[in-house]
């Protein structure tokens, strides 16, 4: 079976840390990297957080920070000291230089949401979002935030060929959920792909919540997963630990 594939980031969407912490302990050496979103901020996210450093995994923490610049930078410098490996804010590039600041010399890395994997062009219709196709305006944002100083950008699996084209794109991250096995439930993801395909079309890493927490074995889920990521072929160093 595989051993843990650092591209692959495990969603903790559980209700509480303490579920969180059962999860990577039943996950065990399967995996090395977790996201902790928003949801979970207020169940102990940010103990979660340093319980799993203090294991050696590493961690993303999926905030997706959007404000005045002023305040993204403060929040960015305060949630800096936790040694995070990965912090997301909004795309839009007032926000990404106000938290590339707020980083300041620590070596999390800034991540740009381009538009959410949950949403299609009727969704941005409803949110007043500029015409265009959405591939279009995912590229459009990503080349406006890695000109604003970010690491790297989380966009759909359908839209990482697409931006790692792009000149701005060398030595960049892209990180991209919607990730699903074929043959498996979407969910409320709009734009998804399998592990391979993703990796395939330029995919750095990859985040899976609930194919692998949902799964009746998780490790299993997991494993599968992993697997199926091998078939893109082996581990970028240039990325990866």
């Amino acid at each position: 079976m595989p051993n843990a594939d650092p591209r692959l980031i495990v969603a903790l969407d559980v209700p509480s840390a303490l579920e969180g912490l059962a999860l990577a302990e039943k996950l065990g050496s399967t995996v090395s990297f977790y996201k902790i979103g928003l949801g979970m901020l207020t169940g102990g996210g940010l103990a979660l957080a340093m319980e799993l450093k203090d294991k050696g995994k590493r961690v993303f923490l999926d905030m997706k920070l959007f404000d005045i610049p002023a305040t993204v930078e403060k929040a960015t410098r305060g949630l800096a000291q936790y040694d995070l490996d990965f912090l997301t804010v909004h795309g839009d590039p007032h926000v990404v230089r106000a938290a590339v600041a707020g980083r300041g010399n620590s070596e999390t890395k800034i991540l740009a949401v381009t538009i959410l994997t949950a949403m299609a062009r009727n969704d941005l219709d409803d949110c007043l979002i500029k015409d265009g196709a959405v591939h279009e305006l995912v590229v459009e944002r990503a080349r406006n935030a890695f000109i604003a100083g970010a690491d790297g950008v989380i966009a759909s699996p359908q839209e990482a060929g697409l931006i790692r084209a792009l000149p701005e794109a060398k030595g960049k991250l892209i990180v991209t959920p919607g990730v699903r096995m074929a043959g498996s439930d979407a969910g409320d993801q709009k734009r998804i792909a399998t592990p391979a395909q993703a990796l395939a079309e330029g995919a750095d890493y990859l985040v899976v919540g609930r194919p692998i927490w949902q799964a009746p074995a998780p490790k299993m889920a997991a494993r599968k997963i992993i697997a199926n990521m091998l078939e893109a072929g082996g581990v970028n160093s240039r990325f990866h630990p």
